[in-house]
């Protein structure tokens, strides 16, 4: 399993991404989580494509929206990739759309079978924790039924051990929500990564490195 899981895009190593999947190629963009402002979705999405394009990926939308209840039509897409981005915005959201589209459990299992890489950050790095509880400290789970049609999920994907605290001493957390979600993750003495905007959680196979920045 190769998973590339940051705080904010690449943290200070898009080249550790790249030595995971070897030379940048097709990779397809999950957008999901930002799903509840539709007024910002485009945006979004291109915030990340031309990030990807620079450091020579080719970066093609797949949105799970396309795919409710077609998980076989959807493993058949991803398994055109060799590596999957899934950008950040609300976590809860984005694992409704996980579970609609049956990429919660296609997915996983072809990460398992090490058919693809996965690189996910905010968001998308927290939906691979066991559980998300804490995250509504930063991630609104009232945005879910209005923007997905289902009720809110509150265990994550399970493919790392722990919860992962992102934006760190971030200009990207102003208000320190952060901060708060890691307090609250030390006073239940909850394992977890805390990562600012630069680190890095790499897992390669069965090696498992935090890079800091």
């Amino acid at each position: 399993m190769r998973l590339f899981l940051a705080s904010y895009r690449f943290g200070a190593f898009a080249d550790r991404l790249a030595g995971l999947v070897g030379t940048p190629g097709r990779v397809a963009v999950i957008p999901n989580a930002c799903d509840a402002w539709p007024a910002a979705w485009d945006s979004a999405v291109a915030s990340d494509v031309k990030p990807l394009q620079q450091q020579g990926y080719s970066p093609e939308v797949l949105d799970l929206r396309d795919y409710v209840d077609q998980a076989g039509r959807l493993e058949r897409h991803l398994r055109e990739f060799p590596l999957v981005w899934v950008r950040g915005g609300n976590t809860f959201v984005l694992r409704a759309q996980f579970a609609r589209s049956g990429a919660d459990s296609v997915l996983t299992a072809l990460l398992r079978a090490d058919a693809l890489a996965y690189a996910g950050y905010s968001a998308g790095a927290c939906l691979l924790s066991p559980d998300l509880h804490g995250l509504e400290t930063m991630d609104d789970p009232a945005e879910v039924p209005p923007a997905t049609g289902v009720e809110v999920q509150w265990d994550g994907l399970g493919l790392v051990d722990r919860q992962l605290v992102v934006h760190l001493d971030s200009a990207t957390d102003p208000d320190g929500e952060s901060a708060e979600m890691l307090a609250r993750y030390q006073a239940a003495d909850v394992a977890h990564w805390a990562l600012t905007d630069d680190d890095v959680v790499l897992v390669d196979g069965d090696s498992t490195e935090v890079l800091r920045g």
